[in-house]
């Protein structure tokens, strides 16, 4: 079929598809922040910058930034999705006023909401919307950030006094990292231990105060982190409790209760489950910081890509400088970088709809749960490692003149440099993720062991799925070097995409668990296995995240009415597509999915073919990102564009 080259991106449209679902709320924050009183300044000394988020907080208080994620009687719309959306807009304006937003109403106030029942929504929540009550979520200790389960805070029931006593037993316990635990907090949602009757119930969260009028309470201790690589408009710090008391009611008891007496109750039996769900409630966190990391990859492709079509080097064959833009690297550079930002887009859109859903309570099962859970750990992974490495790409490609703080790209990498560790560290939620593909297969065949489950993964669905796809038939040596297209023919069609990149998942997921099949039933044995292959995991979990990704990118196509919008699209998916294939080659080389003409020939269909037709919609492309001068604030492009005026000016 005839491919039309000549083809214009309907910018308008593909734009409002990019803003998606809550489309309105995004402008309405959007035109809340593009107020230069919110804008960071870089190089602001650190008291400033905190005093300066603090009042900006205030400044969205009052203008009903808080409105959507909360209770109707307390001013709100009980809009999930409409709360994130609005969250990861702010990023525009300050990633220090972001993520300290996310701290007072995603976190502290958000745990109140989904961890606490009606005395605590009537008691203390309104203070916490209004920020009346600036609050810090006291979860990380100093010892202990990803393995939760084992802090050393104790919550201690008293029953003669109906209260529970807070202790941090030594340093290692003391919560640390904390937003709004340095200077500004007024209460924390501290989780602890929870001892009654002389028995451990596992992690429980408690509301505690912390200060009064500025001056810590008695008992509480809290030390300041000073000076950090990024986020300094975050005041985080330590606190410490030496046997402070807080009613019994205090306990979030959503899940779990402890009755005047000392006797333990809860909704859910099992231990394991009962941590897992109260961790659960506060998936929103991961859920958010996928989409604000994806709005910062907006913004540094928005900065790099025009200062490419402006910024000219070298003279070509005719005499004339030639544009960044024209060169085969930096098309390199830049344009997948554009394909996998897309396919971010579209797949945190499906991801906050899914979240929406679920804590709208439309669609509000244990296993629409746990698929949320999984699928935001591999995202938020995914998108926060993509963030640093498009950011530091965008810098180099901008040259000397990216490495200006006036630029905003080496302060936005240096911001999200921690997005990576917080809300979970990608590492360990890959890990969580591999663990869940393991335990499907493991259900499929109604059976949790791994003796089993490799024996039914690396039998029945490793080879019999690999015949039934016909991917055995796509992995034989064809020889066909004559044409590129059509060594890379079969590759183009989404289907044997999409078979490509499952297979990639599902046959390292049996591969996985034939490596673990020794250790049989034995738990010793299966976490020594886990932990020998943990890499295999890790690349498994990420490549399931890609999937992922290209899924939703695909299913994004038919939403797209333009039809030469559509096609534009349709080759920055196969862009990504094949971008993906071209990472894990060694794999595909190795497994014998690809042989090595086909391998060489998908390389030269990515810089023949596709860049080349992507090329001349670079600009559109981001354009359709929406992003007005007040969001990107940086003159480079205009800047770059304007001396060369004035050199060729001067020259005539």
């Amino acid at each position: 079929m005839d491919i039309k080259e000549d083809v214009q991106i309907e910018v308008a449209e593909l734009g409002e598809r990019i803003l998606g679902r809550w489309a309105e709320v995004r402008r309405h924050t959007r035109g809340l922040i593009e107020s230069e009183k919110l804008f960071k300044v870089e190089g602001e000394p650190l008291e400033k910058h905190r005093e300066r988020v603090l009042k900006n907080l205030k400044t969205l208080v009052a203008n009903g930034a808080t409105q959507y994620g909360f209770l109707p009687e307390l001013g709100g719309q009980m809009n999930p999705g409409g709360s994130l959306a609005s969250f990861e807009e702010l990023l525009f304006a300050d990633p220090s006023l972001q993520i300290k937003f996310g701290v007072q109403w995603g976190l502290f106030g958000s745990a109140i909401l989904y961890l606490g029942t009606e005395y605590h929504h009537k008691n203390f929540l309104p203070s916490a919307v209004n920020l009346d009550v600036p609050g810090a979520f006291a979860m990380t200790e100093t010892g202990h950030g990803s393995d939760v389960a084992s802090i050393g805070t104790t919550a201690t029931f008293d029953p003669a006094t109906n209260e529970f006593v807070i202790n941090t037993p030594n340093r290692h316990s003391y919560k640390d990292y904390l937003g709004n635990a340095a200077l500004h907090g007024q209460a924390a949602v501290v989780f602890a231990q929870l001892y009654t009757q002389g028995k451990n119930h596992g992690v429980h969260a408690f509301y505690v105060p912390i200060r009064k009028r500025g001056k810590l309470l008695p008992g509480v201790g809290s030390e300041d982190d000073g000076l950090k690589g990024g986020l300094n408009g975050i005041d985080n710090g330590r606190l410490y409790f030496n046997q402070v008391r807080v009613p019994r009611l205090n306990l979030l008891n959503r899940y779990a209760d402890v009755a005047q007496d000392g006797t333990y109750s809860s909704v859910i039996e099992s231990p394991g489950r009962r941590f897992f769900t109260q961790l659960g409630a506060l998936v929103q966190g991961r859920v958010s910081l996928t989409g604000a990391v994806t709005n910062a990859q907006k913004l540094a492709l928005d900065i790099a890509v025009r200062y490419s079509e402006e910024r000219k080097q070298f003279a070509g064959p005719d005499g004339e400088e030639r544009t960044l833009m024209d060169y085969g690297r930096h098309q390199r550079r830049l344009l997948p970088l554009i394909a996998r930002t897309y396919a971010h887009i579209f797949a945190h859109q499906e991801l906050l709809d899914a979240f929406h859903e679920v804590f709208a309570g439309i669609n509000d099962t244990e296993e629409t749960r746990a698929d949320l859970e999984t699928v935001a750990a591999a995202a938020k992974a995914l998108s926060t490692w993509d963030a640093l490495e498009t950011i530091q790409q965008c810098r180099e490609a901008c040259g000397g003149q990216g490495f200006m703080a006036e630029h905003r790209l080496t302060g936005l990498r240096a911001d999200l440099d921690i997005y990576v560790t917080f809300e979970g560290d990608n590492n360990v939620l890959l890990q969580l993720v591999a663990k869940r593909l393991l335990g499907d297969y493991a259900k499929a065949f109604k059976s949790p062991d791994f003796g089993t489950l490799a024996q039914y993964v690396a039998g029945q669905v490793g080879e019999a799925a690999f015949n039934r796809g016909g991917l055995r038939g796509l992995a034989q040596n064809i020889i066909d070097f004559g044409s590129t297209a059509r060594s890379v023919g079969f590759i183009k069609d989404p289907e044997h995409q999409h078979q490509l990149l499952t297979d990639r998942v599902h046959t390292s997921i049996a591969k996985l668990a034939n490596a673990m099949k020794a250790a049989g039933k034995d738990q010793l044995k299966q976490a020594e296995l886990f932990n020998r292959h943990q890499n295999e995991l890790i690349l498994t979990a990420k490549a399931h995240g890609e999937l992922i990704m290209w899924e939703a990118f695909t299913r994004a196509l038919p939403t797209i009415e333009d039809p030469e919008t559509r096609q534009v699209l349709t080759w920055l998916r196969d862009l990504f597509g094949f971008t993906l294939l071209e990472k894990d080659m060694a794999w595909y080389l190795l497994n014998g999915r690809i042989n090595s003409a086909r391998a060489e020939a998908i390389t030269e269909y990515i810089d023949t073919r596709l860049l080349p037709r992507l090329r001349p919609h670079a600009i559109a492309l981001v354009d359709a990102f929406l992003l007005t001068p007040g969001l990107v604030r940086t003159n480079l492009a205009k800047d770059e564009a304007a001396r060369r005026a004035g050199i060729k000016k001067g020259q005539n």
